[in-house]
């Protein structure tokens, strides 16, 4: 009787494992960057090494000033040029209402030097406003870290041209990271959104329970898996993206 019962729950034991569906997955940052730049410029220093932890607005290189130096000394030679015009339209203005009172000038004279006066000013306006914008770029030429994280790809060197839409630094937020794996297409009804899972990553030896937070609605045609990412949460300070990682799903 005792061995009949041993191999019942040797059976159940059997098809409990049966159930169990392991999946091969990495380590993701589910907040990864790729860090441009908004002008195109000679780079004047690079401040991190790839693998370097950077805080949220720690500058992570800067791009030559000599073409923002170049256009603010025009903008405000422009600026200056409207001003001075202005200022003697506004001489000429008054001494013109003064003969306009003697009969000595036209109305139409008048009335000509105070529309150019008006002109100028608009002048003045668009001057300003543009020497405004050209000193505004001046903080993009110092790129900072928009997070806190890792470091994990560095394109970019000192004395290289940076261009904009070119990525120069890839950075991992490590506040954020998920397990990534692909599930076959005929394991996709075992899973569902929000189903807890157990995550192990066995180089640190840690093992927490995840949850499916995305299933991709896109499979790969060559093999027939649909993309699956878990949120899990650890205390471990170690866990970096790219580790091996692996998720039992009951």
């Amino acid at each position: 009787m005792i061995i009949k019962k041993l191999l019942i729950i040797a059976a159940l034991g059997a098809t409990l494992v049966a159930e169990t569906l392991t999946l091969s997955g990495s380590v993701i940052s589910d907040n990864q960057k790729m860090i441009t730049s908004r002008f195109m410029g000679f780079v004047t220093s690079v401040n991190v090494s790839e693998g370097e932890k950077v805080k949220r607005n720690q500058t992570l290189y800067t791009i030559d000033s000599r073409e923002i130096d170049s256009a603010k000394r025009q903008s405000e030679l422009s600026l200056q040029m409207y001003q001075n015009q202005y200022t003697n339209v506004k001489l000429n203005l008054e001494r013109y209402k003064r003969l306009l009172e003697k009969d000595m000038v036209s109305k139409y004279e008048v009335e000509n030097l105070e529309l150019a006066a008006l002109n100028l000013q608009d002048m003045i306006s668009i001057a300003k406003a543009r020497l405004q914008e050209v000193e505004n770029q001046y903080k993009y030429l110092n790129i900072k870290a928009p997070n806190s994280g890792v470091v994990v790809a560095k394109n970019i060197k000192v004395g290289e041209m940076a261009m904009p839409g070119m990525p120069a630094i890839i950075l991992s937020d490590l506040s954020n990271l998920k397990i990534s794996a692909e599930i076959a297409e005929s394991n996709l009804s075992q899973i569902k959104h929000g189903k807890k899972v157990t995550v192990k990553i066995p180089s640190l030896g840690i093992k927490t329970i995840g949850k499916i937070s995305a299933i991709i609605p896109n499979s790969n045609p060559m093999t027939h898996t649909f993309k699956i990412k878990i949120s899990f949460k650890t205390m471990n300070k170690s866990v970096y993206p790219g580790m091996y990682a692996t998720i039992d799903i009951n």
